[in-house]
């Protein structure tokens, strides 16, 4: 079960959005969550372990604030430097690193959990699976919020998941648990993760949590 691939549009789209476009992120993360972005990436805050975490992907530096105040020592990651200069306006000013995910600057064991919510294809690469592996502590966790299920109006609703099904948004075509589950133990648990699958509903909204854990020895 493959993750979706985005159409070439979405994929110029997201591009885009993370590049040239970035301050328009927050008003089209709104939009597509009808208000509850922030809060749909905060709903892995609770499966975190440790103090020290690494964000792959910061965007516009919201999730780093959460962290912050909930008294983590945070770090984020990200490629683009648009997303760079916003982040640095977030206070805390966060500690921010420009790098790949697969080719991170950190020592071995340097994390206690690695954080990535809404993340791209990138994440599932066996590549980037075996560098969070290597940075995480024995017991420390990976943590992904792939994707969100909208609640409320089903007029809205309908138009937001057409939305979502127009750039790639949804990780797996299937709704099924026990499907999305097999799918994403598939695609993390190659270097010995043991993998959940969690959801969380918030406000009228269900939203995924993957939580990969590397064993103790």
């Amino acid at each position: 079960m493959p993750l979706r691939l985005r159409p070439a549009l979405g994929q110029r789209a997201f591009h885009l959005l993370y590049t040239r476009l970035a301050p328009t992120y927050d008003a089209v993360a709104w939009a597509v969550s009808l208000g509850q972005w922030r809060e749909w990436g905060q709903a892995a805050l609770p499966y975190l372990s440790g103090p020290r975490v690494l964000e792959l992907g910061h965007g516009p530096g919201h999730m780093l604030a959460a962290l912050a105040a909930h008294g983590y020592e945070a770090i984020g990651l990200d490629l683009s430097p648009q997303m760079g200069r916003l982040a640095r306006r977030q206070q805390p000013t966060p500690r921010l690193v420009r790098a790949p995910a697969q080719a991170t600057p950190f020592a071995a064991g340097s994390f206690d959990g690695v954080l990535a919510s809404f993340p791209t294809a990138y994440i599932t690469a066996p590549a980037t699976v075996a560098a969070v592996y290597r940075l995480l502590r024995p017991g420390g966790r990976l943590v992904i919020v792939p994707e969100a299920r909208l609640g409320g109006p089903r007029p809205v609703r309908a138009f937001v998941e057409w939305l979502y099904a127009l750039t790639g948004q949804r990780a797996t075509a299937d709704e099924d648990p026990a499907m999305r589950l097999a799918f994403w133990t598939a695609a993390l648990a190659g270097p010995g993760f043991a993998v959940s699958l969690c959801e969380e509903e918030v406000r009228e909204s269900v939203v995924t949590v993957v939580v990969a854990e590397r064993p103790h020895p």
